[in-house]
């Protein structure tokens, strides 16, 4: 006991001296977004509900910036309208701490339980500092609540509960565009059911707005839509999508939509392709990783607080014992190294440093580890025929001359010879070394087939021999599842939405 109090008093100290270090950066680094969004969605609000207006024609006073989700996004804000301003920055502080929670639990979860409290609060210290993050949390995006939606039905499909899988992504595709991709996913993974459900919970979304607010909803989708310069300026710094590249290298002419348009479909083939992949493994967060990397490529305003979709990616590194890279990465995007180029991004070197963030999702989405990891084999082993000959009774002695070595196969044969007359007893330990099936994987044909015909295979180490009953070996069983601080910067981010 003297001792657990001893180790819990270490963290404790370390917690807190984490906890300084994050709010000194904090206060000292970034710059803090002065909840700007958050003001474009009260005050769009407030104009629709209690001036008469559209949601679509309020502007942040002396900015160019109003409301750009679809107008399912403005209900579900409308409870803004009946409240104050700061009480509605305190509720989307909750509201996005709940929805990171959440996506913690659902990313590193089972990992964070068994450190305890120490866990949770050393994740936190280490996400407070990522930028994606604080930027979330600073604007009062939405960015993690949407996140949070969609990993809810990844967690349903690796559980085997895929009954309600879908309604997060359709809410999410509802509220923001760039989710609608991961229907698209769930019809790679043949889950046609939770792609359904998705489209019709989108499209009821969007039908109950186009009942609510008509006016808006026609506007919307036959003009906002279409006018990327409400959102703002492709070639801004804080763009890190595939567009906003090509925008700074050509800035200030525009970017081609035929070469923007090609790369598009190149990144999704390469998604289409490695997402495949992670899905034959039943491995929906690495699905559900590289999708949210490929949106953010293709997506043609990709802000640096979007980058939270990152996250997953992360979560797929620490499993697969990437932690030296995961640790590099992680601390390129705490480090907000884009905004150096705020000014200018031409030359060779604003190519490289204003795309770093870019650059880091398209290397995720190439090398992300996924897939199960091959077992080792030597490079000239031979498989054992699956239907070996029936052993001779008499075998004759093969003996060896002086000037000759032994047949290195000798010692296998002896060894199966072994096996064979110890009977079945030795089954069940040749089962436990050819590993276990994936929990909550059903065996398939291939494994059922195997399960008729006894075999030999080979074992998980090169030259070990196996004998096999009528329970599949592991030849035949998969393997086991494995915007920076200056004051012109922060001007257009501090200005107040009219009262209320």
């Amino acid at each position: 006991m003297a001792a657990l109090l001893a180790t819990d008093r270490r963290r404790l100290l370390l917690v807190l001296a984490l906890a300084v270090v994050v709010g000194v950066f904090t206060a000292t680094v970034p710059l803090l977004r002065d909840w700007f969004d958050l003001r474009v969605y009260y005050g769009a609000v407030d104009t629709w509900v209690h001036h008469g207006g559209s949601i679509y024609d309020y502007r942040v006073p002396g900015t160019a910036y109003g409301f750009t989700y679809p107008p399912f996004a403005a209900l579900g804000m409308l409870p803004m309208a009946l409240v104050g301003l700061h009480t509605a920055i305190a509720a989307a502080l909750l509201l996005n701490l709940a929805a990171l929670t959440l996506v913690t639990g659902v990313l590193v979860g089972p990992e964070l339980r068994r450190y305890r409290w120490f866990g949770w609060a050393l994740a936190a210290c280490l996400l407070a500092l990522l930028e994606p993050v604080r930027d979330t949390f600073s604007f009062g995006q939405v960015n993690l609540v949407l996140l949070a939606l969609v990993l809810s039905d990844a967690w349903l499909l690796s559980r085997g509960r895929g009954r309600w899988a879908g309604v997060g992504i359709g809410l999410a595709a509802a509220v923001k565009l760039t989710p609608a991709l991961f229907i698209v996913l769930l019809l790679l993974g043949r889950r046609r059911r939770a792609a359904g459900v998705a489209t019709a919970v989108a499209a009821a979304a969007t039908a109950l707005a186009a009942w609510v607010i008509p006016d808006a909803s026609r506007f919307y989708w036959t003009d906002a839509l279409w006018d990327t310069t409400r959102i703002g300026r492709l070639d801004y710094v804080s763009n890190q999508s595939l567009q906003g590249v090509l925008a700074r290298l050509v800035a200030p002419q525009e970017p081609s939509r035929a070469l923007w348009a090609t790369l598009v479909l190149l990144v999704l083939c390469v998604w289409a392709r490695r997402t495949s992949r992670a899905l034959a493994d039943e491995d929906w967060i690495a699905a559900f990783s590289l999708t949210g990397l490929a949106a953010c490529l293709v997506s043609p305003i990709t802000w640096v607080h979007h980058l939270v979709w990152l996250l997953p990616s992360f979560a797929v590194l620490l499993r697969r014992r990437r932690p030296r890279v995961a640790a590099a990465l992680y601390a390129v995007l705490c480090s907000s190294v884009v905004w150096l180029w705020f000014d200018d991004a031409s030359g060779l070197d604003g190519f490289l440093g204003s795309n770093t963030y870019a650059w880091i999702t398209l290397g995720l989405l190439l090398w992300l580890p996924v897939g199960q990891p091959r077992p080792d084999r030597p490079a000239l082993s031979r498989r054992v025929s699956a239907t070996p000959a029936a052993p001779s009774t008499a075998a004759p002695a093969i003996s060896a001359t002086p000037d000759q070595p032994s047949p290195s196969s000798s010692g296998g044969a002896a060894a199966i010879g072994r096996a064979l007359s110890t009977g079945r007893a030795v089954s069940g330990r040749a089962v436990a070394a050819g590993g276990a099936a994936r929990p909550g994987r059903a065996e398939g044909p291939e494994e059922a087939e195997g399960a008729e015909d006894p075999e030999v295979a080979e074992g998980p180490a090169a030259g070990t021999a196996r004998v096999s009953s009528s329970v599949p070996t592991g030849s035949t069983r998969p393997a086991a599842a494995k915007p920076q601080s200056s004051s012109e910067r922060a001007s257009s981010y501090t200005v107040s939405p009219p009262p209320a």
